[in-house]
């Protein structure tokens, strides 16, 4: 079959075994995938690999893929990592956040549907969460997945009791966020956020994707705590 190339983020990494993966990936012109990567750690005696050693989550690099149809995995065939994002693993709460939107993406974007703008939103946010923009770069990553998947809660309802409960200034941060002027996507000037103002809101926010998918999001605790 032939096989296909694109870009793509690690959204989730599995060990199949001891040099096999099995892989989510955010693919920019494909949408999400599920592929195995046979032999991902494994190294000939010369020490290269079609994988560069294996893939990590949030890792971006280029791949090349073979979807097979009537079966649920396609089959990784190279890996290229263009982005490591070490400055994001060297600070626990940037590595959090990352998961927690990597794990976000994955619940909400369905398999083969492409998303190039969210695609590169992502890319721009990733290495922005290792800077002191941190809070309100997650926030409007938050609401960039939320209003591209077709899920962004109304900000206006007055009948919701969980954002009755949130002070009506957020609401307003937020609100504020979604009608920035924007440059080949990016929000400009953003507001600086502490985290005193992004949990609440993220707090709502993990609830709301909970509801939508009817699951909880396993990173969200680590996040907002």
């Amino acid at each position: 079959m032939p096989s296909s190339r694109d870009r793509a983020i690690c959204l989730r990494t599995f060990a199949y075994s001891e040099t096999s993966q099995i892989l989510t990936l955010f693919c920019r012109r494909t949408g999400i995938i599920r592929a195995i990567a046979k032999g991902a750690h494994r190294r000939t005696k010369a020490g290269a690999s079609s994988f560069d050693g294996g893939v990590d989550l949030l890792d971006v690099g280029d791949c090349v893929f073979i979807h097979h149809h009537g079966r649920e995995l396609a089959t990784l065939t190279e890996w290229k990592l263009v982005e490591g994002h070490l400055g994001l693993r060297n600070q626990l709460r940037s590595l959090l956040i990352g998961q927690y939107l990597a794990e976000t993406l994955a619940a909400l974007i369905g398999e083969h549907d492409p998303h190039p703008v969210l695609f590169d939103r992502m890319r721009v946010t990733l290495p922005a969460l290792a800077t002191p923009r941190i809070e309100e770069e997650f926030l409007a990553m938050q609401l960039d997945v939320l209003q591209e998947a077709g899920y962004l809660p109304d900000f206006d309802d007055p009948t919701d009791p969980a954002q009755a409960r949130i002070d009506p200034r957020l609401i307003s941060i937020a609100k504020s966020i979604l009608k920035l002027p924007r440059i080949k996507s990016i929000p400009q000037r953003l507001p600086r956020l502490t985290r005193a103002q992004s949990n609440p809101l993220t707090a709502y926010i993990a609830m709301h994707i909970q509801n939508t998918i009817q699951k909880p999001l396993q990173s969200a605790r680590y996040v907002v705590r």
